[in-house]
């Protein structure tokens, strides 16, 4: 990868220089800030490829710096990085927007893997310049975010975007748990959650109402499909 720009805002010297060092020797640019009020400015200025994100830091904390990105549109991938490594900490980063998430100390190695598995996601959806999606009579603007059926204003949430997103982009074909999880939540999928479960209940409420015909449909033993 030629020319790739890297922010990596971590409050840790010898973890930054760890980072740098690393994603160096596969040609990456990095620019390292080490504190949250210049890590969110940077990353607000929308001009890196991925971002690499502590959750704890000094001045604003990382949680706040994604929460802002995704309020304002920034759309960059982030892999959170934090020694905060049980599953209700992982869950907040990745509800507040985050791509994936990593637990401290780690491995660079798969930082950097992660880091590449990132950017080819957003390659992949650059290449389909479409901004409205369309099943039958409901429709997703993926630039105002704003998301109807027949014609009706549907509220929700950044997370049931994102899922009703991916389900629309694979429309007609059969959606596993294990699909959405890791498309959505950037992480394995966990067969104890059930945060699917309350997800895909929350959507169906939305966007298949009483009186309607259902489009999202469940696979009995694989999954869901929306069409």
């Amino acid at each position: 990868m030629n020319e790739v720009r890297v922010l990596t805002v971590e409050d840790d010297a010898i973890t930054a220089n760890e980072i740098i060092g690393e994603l160096t020797q596969h040609g990456f640019q990095v620019n390292w800030v080490d504190n949250g009020r210049d890590g969110m400015a940077h990353a607000l200025s929308d001009q890196y490829d991925v971002i690499t994100l502590d959750r704890m830091l000094p001045g604003v904390d990382g949680l706040s710096i994604l929460t802002a990105m995704r309020t304002v549109g920034v759309q960059t991938p982030v892999l959170m990085l934090s020694a905060l490594g049980d599953v209700d900490e992982r869950v907040r980063g990745l509800r507040a927007g985050g791509d994936d998430y990593l637990t401290k100390p780690f491995d660079p190695d798969e930082l950097t893997a992660r880091l590449e598995v990132l950017l080819r996601r957003r390659q992949s959806t650059g290449a389909a310049p479409e901004t409205v999606l369309h099943v039958r009579d409901l429709e997703i603007d993926l630039i105002s975010r704003r998301v109807s059926r027949g014609g009706e204003d549907i509220a929700l949430l950044p997370t049931e975007f994102k899922v009703l997103e991916f389900m629309m982009r694979h429309a007609g074909k059969t959606i596993t748990r294990t699909m959405l999880f890791e498309a959505v939540w950037g992480y394995h999928f966990d067969p104890g959650t059930n945060l699917i479960d309350v997800h895909m209940g929350r959507l169906r409420k939305k966007i298949d109402p009483p009186g309607v015909e259902p489009m999202i449909q469940t696979v009995r033993g694989s999954g869901y499909m929306l069409g």
